[in-house]
């Protein structure tokens, strides 16, 4: 397929799974309500061919804030009992905090909303009309930003917490599993809708479900409160890639507001909570022997030591110097680079608990490519971004827009090394996006 029909399929990706509300579902059957930071890169591909859509997207999105400046990770805009766990388990009214309007979740995603307004403001042919229309979020992404370090920081230093894997958007990954080990979950009743579309063994398991329940059970109990959530939740972790995209977001908003003008305190309280974030970012999250970014337990108050794709997204973030980032390139390539793969698995391919089926244990998303790309062009690793680039171009071309795919070349060879939704909006956006540059 040439890149002028993919981007042609892409759009059409896109426009079916828009909905009248306002908002663009991730795919239909698997994913039936508004996820965070998916409407973020959706608002991105939008923003090429129907900049309409892309300010919708992220307005809806906004509307759902809470008082406190969090914004959820899922928007219940509509009722369907084809999604677990839906409105009526999160509950979200049990804070006093929430948005009165909509139900959503009670936790949020990484924060992709500052880079998605600044990357529509270099999409946008009339840069005025853009601008007037980011004035009108700009700030409500501001509230966000800030929610992190006022709730979210407990330690006053810079790196926010997540209380649930669902927040790190890298939902099952192998880093988890030493955690759940020393967790005893209740066993939950319920009924996995996700397994009637797509292959169980591609999906995390029921076991897991019941720890995901049961976190979510303990934030319930203190309505949502972040402060006896971070004294109480048996989960709790200051994570690289979310880390990584609240500076990145920070960084956008700051240029934003240059180019808006008369925003200098704004600009200065952003600037103040960046630099700490970096600084406590390189002395707290960085292992020297692995040569990456690794999470952080803030129960067991150690770094949890796997290497996974979301070690490599400060690069994004420009969190570390020239000489570190040449470090984790040579990580990157060495453990994830050889000929015989794609890049980038989203865990260590050379680990045991490497599973290249299997959600985030080891397929490559598009999204964590996206950045990667982005990143390693920051550091002038031009070659190497073209190679990502060019790897997930080729992927969607042989097996179509899945949510995520296999990094073993060899499993292409029949184009059916897709997996998870198909028509998935973030694959089709980010690749349009990718095909620009």
């Amino acid at each position: 397929m040439k890149n002028n029909e993919l981007i042609s399929k892409a759009q059409e990706v896109l426009n079916n799974n828009y909905q009248e509300k306002g908002f663009t579902i991730p795919c239909k059957g698997l994913y039936p309500f508004q996820w965070n930071w998916d409407s973020g890169f959706i608002a991105i591909g939008f923003a090429h061919f129907d900049m309409e859509k892309a300010q919708k997207e992220i307005k809806t999105l906004i509307d759902s804030q809470w008082s406190n400046g969090f914004i959820p990770h899922i928007i219940f805009h509509n009722e369907t009992d084809t999604y677990f766990p839906g409105a009526d388990f999160h509950k979200s009214n049990l804070s006093p905090l929430a948005n009165n309007n909509v139900p959503t979740t009670g936790m949020t995603q990484p924060h992709v909303l500052g880079f998605t307004l600044e990357r529509m403001y270099e999409i946008a042919e009339n840069k005025e009309e853009i601008l007037d229309f980011i004035k009108t979020t700009i700030d409500a992404v501001y509230t966000y930003s800030l929610y992190f370090y006022k709730y979210r920081d407990p330690l006053n230093e810079g790196l926010a917490y997540i209380y649930h894997n669902w927040e790190s958007g890298t939902d099952n990954s192998p880093i988890w599993d030493d955690i759940w080990s020393t967790m005893e979950s209740p066993q939950y009743t319920f009924e996995r809708r996700d397994t009637t579309h797509v292959d169980a063994s591609q999906r995390p398991s029921n076991e897991e479900y019941n720890h995901y329940l049961h976190i979510i059970e303990v934030a319930k109990k203190y309505n949502y409160d972040d402060a006896k959530i971070a004294e109480f939740s048996p989960f709790l972790i200051q994570d690289p890639l979310f880390n990584s995209m609240l500076i990145g977001s920070n960084q956008s908003l700051i240029r934003l507001y240059e180019k808006i003008g008369g925003n200098e305190d704004k600009i200065a309280t952003l600037q103040a909570y960046t630099e700490k974030s970096i600084q406590s970012f390189n002395s707290k999250l960085y292992d020297e022997e692995l040569g990456a970014y690794c999470h952080y337990d803030l129960k067991k108050n150690k770094l949890i030591r796997f290497v996974t794709s979301s070690s490599f997204a400060p690069l994004f973030a420009q969190v570390p110097d020239k000489k570190r980032a040449d470090i984790l390139v040579t990580t990157l390539l060495e453990k994830f680079g050889n000929e015989d793969q794609y890049l980038c698995a989203s865990f260590d391919p050379t680990s045991e608990r490497y599973k290249p089926k299997q959600y985030w244990r080891g397929p490559v998303w598009i999204n964590l490519n996206w950045l990667l790309y982005h990143g390693l062009k920051k550091y002038g690793y031009d070659r190497i971004a073209e190679r990502v680039k060019n790897d997930s171009i080729e992927l969607i071309q042989k097996n179509g827009f899945y949510e995520y795919f296999d990094a073993r070349k060899e499993m292409h060879q029949n184009n059916t090394a897709g997996y998870g939704g198909n028509n998935f909006s973030w694959s089709a956006a980010l690749l349009i996006d990718l095909l620009s540059e």
